[in-house]
């Protein structure tokens, strides 16, 4: 297993890496909104915490050698199923491979976060 690590998104806020990288296949760690130099949560709603928490794995994918075009299965975490759309709308911009996903609602995430995002993907 080879681990990957980037300052262009934020450091694990717990113990756990970013991303691992096994048999050309990127697992990362979920993301939340926040900004890689000051660790605080971006976006007061969820289109803008989704769009951060997207550049985070970007950034992720991109140090493990990866993109958001090979992404194979997603799993979103929500706070508020009423804010589904907006997030969906987000979500569309970037994910346009449209890979399989999951979308759950949840009492709380870190931080206050409104979103989080974890996600597999193919090495190129």
């Amino acid at each position: 297993m080879k681990k990957a690590e980037t300052n262009k998104a934020p450091a694990a806020i717990g113990p756990y890496c970013q991303a691992a990288v096994v048999n050309g296949i990127v697992y990362t760690s979920g993301q939340i909104p926040l900004d890689p130099e000051t660790g605080l949560i971006v976006g007061a709603d969820i289109a803008e915490q989704t769009e951060r928490i997207i550049k985070n794995l970007a950034a992720v994918l991109e140090a493990a050698g990866s993109d958001l075009d090979h992404v194979i299965k997603t799993t979103c975490f929500i706070t508020d199923m009423g804010s589904f759309a907006a997030f969906n709308e987000v979500y569309g911009r970037y994910f346009t491979s449209k890979p399989a996903r999951s979308c759950v609602e949840v009492s709380a995430l870190p931080k206050g976060a409104l979103a989080e995002i974890e996600l597999t993907a193919e090495v190129i």
